[in-house]
């Protein structure tokens, strides 16, 4: 057990590029969740691209290591040797994720890589990037049912109660995939009727459904308007009982948010898109 003098975590986590530093924190994250009970405290250094920074960046984890009384974790993606050469005189544990996964490529290929810093962000007038560009553009103006037009457009339709994760899903999907999501809430007169709204009917193989347990929806609601009969539990149940029987009714794919993140979501979703 802690001490009162000890920090609320068990390390502090860096991660350091010479980019925005998403590629390292990414990868981080994902094995740091493998060690269920480790408490963690996340510090991104992006754009760590001169001798100048190296030198800042391993003043602040020495530092950061005698508050901790343990030394830092650091995830990087450094490319140039001798900035790296500097950082990594930290008393820390340093992972190198180009020395682990670049050199191995570099000996398999027989191939030099171009060792540029910044490269997997600066292609701004590549193809993939203007992709993403247009698809968030999309999903920002076919957000929660705003417009129909441009429809016939979208690469998947995320339907689903308020507050279901139709919104973070889709911009998820644009941002990280470059799909033109759009998403479009059933509500309580779609449930009157027992029919989706018209407009849907001509885009059916490309709608997927969302839904979330009643006592969740409740609780999310209960954050933007408390005390309202929309985010009364009883409401709440009817219309996840009510958009589900209609999923099914409609012959329409769908999964529950619930205990899901957006990834795990984001990836069934593009699991089930139609082939173009």
């Amino acid at each position: 057990m802690s001490s009162s003098g000890d920090p609320p975590y068990d390390r502090t986590v860096f991660y350091l590029s010479d980019g925005t530093g998403i590629t390292a924190e990414t990868f981080g994250h994902s094995l740091l969740t493998q060690f269920e009970n480790l408490r963690v405290r996340s510090v991104r250094l992006p754009f760590v691209d001169s001798v100048e920074k190296a030198h800042e960046a391993l003043e602040r984890i020495e530092r950061q290591g005698r508050i901790d009384r343990h030394r830092p974790i650091v995830f990087s993606t450094l490319v140039d040797s001798e900035i790296n050469d500097v950082v990594r005189q930290a008393n820390c544990r340093f992972l190198d994720l180009f020395a682990t996964f670049v050199e191995p490529l570099e000996m398999e290929l027989g191939e030099r890589s171009t060792h540029r810093m910044g490269r997997s962000h600066t292609a701004t007038n590549s193809e993939a990037y203007q992709r993403r560009i247009a698809a968030i553009n999309f999903s920002l103006a076919h957000d929660d049912g705003q417009q129909h037009t441009e429809l016939a457009q979208a690469d998947v339709i995320l339907i689903g109660v308020s507050r279901c994760g139709k919104t973070p899903t889709s911009l998820y999907l644009a941002m990280q995939h470059g799909v033109k999501a759009a998403n479009y809430p059933l509500i309580p007169e779609d449930f009157e009727r027992g029919r989706l709204p018209a407009e849907l009917y001509k885009y059916k193989p490309r709608l997927f459904g969302l839904s979330i347990a009643p006592e969740r929806l409740a609780e999310v609601r209960s954050e933007r308007r408390p005390g309202s009969r929309y985010a009364a539990l009883e409401n709440c149940r009817y219309e996840v009982a009510e958009a589900e029987a209609m999923m099914r009714r409609e012959g329409i794919r769908w999964l529950s948010t619930t205990t899901k993140s957006i990834e795990e979501i984001a990836t069934t979703v593009l699991q089930q898109l139609p082939e173009a």
